[in-house]
């Protein structure tokens, strides 16, 4: 025990001995001394001039953060010493629960186990942005470098750049700014590109295309989908995806369309791109068939995905094939046994076929009365038809929603036919029980 107490006690006091947060008017004074160097001709013509610009503007960008070292609230208090909390409040994003604590340049988050999250700067010791000026300095130092000579360290500083402009990214994006985030994702992949590192940083490039997408500037997020796909960044398929979504909120069908289409082709198994182009297709009233057609193509691929079975059912239920969309939805269930969407789609297609069925006798005139008899004796098979596979549902399905949801409907059948059996009563009763219970 006595060795791990002192183990941490020299963690931190290494700690607080090198990570001091200075004076904002230290951090001044430092880069206006760097800049004052860069006055003079000859050492201006020295790359460790730029170097040394480079390295005060970084040490300003990090200066209000610099005793924020570990991760836990319990050894950040050990190590940021004098520099206390002005107040802490609980704060939820994205539905989870998080501590804020406020300082005098900085918001810390921590989670529910006490683990710092996102570090949120609010009073920068420079007021700009100083990894910018930074990665000009930087530039300028590559430059004069013509014998290589500084490349390390230059290249060490632009990936230091890069990381702190990718964090900021993703803090900016937790807290509520995708926008924000969409041009930091921007500027971590130019750091990566500024030579003489050269690095192509297409993830960067892809998340800046999906926050710009979030905050609805969907020119600037399809440039930035368009120049992932031209790099071979394709998120298993994704790209095509948002690329149409741009496209759809530019009112641009026709370009979303070839979208999706290509997409398709070369990842069939994205789910987006599939629900998107069958929708596409039935929003367009194209021949159903072309949809059964891709779907062949999709299981071919993925011949063990229940969804895609799932899917055709509700395509041959659309075409009012309802023998064909028993099977699919049959199939949807053998593939996986525990998927509950097959059992529900074929529920739900029998209980949408007898409500068509009600709503075509209903209209019959009186003297249509053989017909209105044979309507009501298909009414009641289709009713029926819908019981069996609800109840496979209700008792596969781990979703309380869709649970309650099929309940729903058996309440309705059994509420039909309860006069016919004391068993068709007593599940009556049984769902009824259930729904009042679930309120």
């Amino acid at each position: 025990m006595k060795r791990i107490l002192f183990a941490l006690a020299l963690i931190a006091s290494v700690s607080i001995a090198h990570a001091q947060v200075k004076p904002a008017a230290d951090i001044q004074k430092a880069i206006a001394k760097a800049e004052a160097a860069a006055q003079n001709a000859k050492k201006a013509a020295n790359p460790d001039t730029w170097i040394k610009i480079g390295q005060a503007y970084q040490n300003a960008y990090s200066n209000p953060t610099a005793n924020v070292v570990g991760g836990n609230k319990t050894e950040l208090q050990l190590v940021m010493g004098n520099d206390k909390p002005l107040s802490s409040e609980t704060v939820e994003m994205g539905g989870q629960q998080y501590e804020k604590v406020v300082y005098k340049d900085k918001n810390l988050y921590f989670d529910q186990n006490g683990s710092l999250v996102i570090t949120e700067v609010t009073n920068p010791s420079y007021q700009g942005d100083a990894l910018a000026k930074a990665l000009e300095a930087y530039k300028k130092a590559a430059e004069l470098d013509a014998a290589g000579k500084k490349t390390k360290a230059i290249t060490e500083a632009l990936n230091t750049i890069a990381q702190n402009y990718n964090q900021d990214a993703f803090n900016a994006y937790y807290l509520g700014n995708p926008s924000k985030a969409s041009t930091l994702f921007e500027k971590s992949a130019a750091a990566l590109a500024q030579a003489p590192l050269s690095k192509l940083d297409t993830a960067s490039i892809y998340y800046a295309g999906v926050t710009a997408m979030e905050a609805q500037e969907f020119e600037k997020a399809k440039a930035h989908f368009t120049n992932a796909l031209k790099n071979n960044y394709f998120s298993d398929g994704g790209v095509y995806a948002n690329l149409y979504e741009c496209a759809i909120n530019q009112k641009d069908t026709v370009t979303a369309r070839s979208y999706l289409e290509e997409g398709f082709q070369k990842f069939p198994e994205n789910p987006q791109v599939l629900t998107n182009l069958i929708n596409l297709y039935i929003a367009a009233n194209e021949d159903p068939n072309k949809l059964i057609d891709l779907l062949g193509k999709a299981k071919a691929e993925l011949p063990n995905n229940p969804s895609l079975y799932y899917v055709e059912g509700d395509i041959y239920g659309r075409m009012k094939d309802y023998d064909n969309a028993v099977k699919a939805y049959r199939k949807a269930s053998e593939v996986d046994p525990n998927y509950e969407m097959g059992h529900y789609g074929e529920g739900v297609m029998w209980f949408n076929r007898a409500l068509a069925i009600q709503e075509e006798a209903a209209a019959l005139p009186y003297s249509e009365y053989k017909k209105y008899d044979q309507l009501q004796e298909e009414l009641k098979v289709a009713l029926k038809n819908a019981i069996e596979p609800f109840e496979k549902c209700f008792a596969v399905t781990k979703n309380d929603a869709v649970k309650t949801n099929v309940a729903d409907y058996l309440k309705r059948l059994y509420f039909v036919f309860r006069n016919e059996s004391a068993d068709y009563q007593a599940a009556y009763e049984k769902y009824n029980n259930f729904l009042e219970n679930a309120k």
